[in-house]
């Protein structure tokens, strides 16, 4: 017997790309700063920062601004930076 929930999430975040973005916001010292500084404006205008500053992608290469990012969940991780 298999047990599946209906809810896919990646490590606790709603996908792949919200947790790789996630993981380098509080994991880089520098990106941690930085996230820290533009908190209270929330990610969207983060991204654009993040863009500028670091180039359209993690080092990982998920986009900053990935369609799929749950805006949401990562507004709450930098709430409590």
């Amino acid at each position: 017997m298999t047990i599946t929930t209906s809810s896919e999430t990646y490590n606790g975040w709603a996908n792949y790309e919200t947790w790789n973005v996630a993981l380098w916001l509080g994991n880089d010292e520098s990106l941690y700063h930085l996230a820290q500084q533009w908190a209270e404006h929330g990610y969207k205008s983060l991204s654009h920062q993040l863009e500028e500053l670091y180039g359209a992608v993690t080092p990982d290469g998920v986009y900053w601004k990935h369609a799929d990012l749950n805006i949401n969940e990562l507004n709450e991780m930098l709430a409590e930076l």
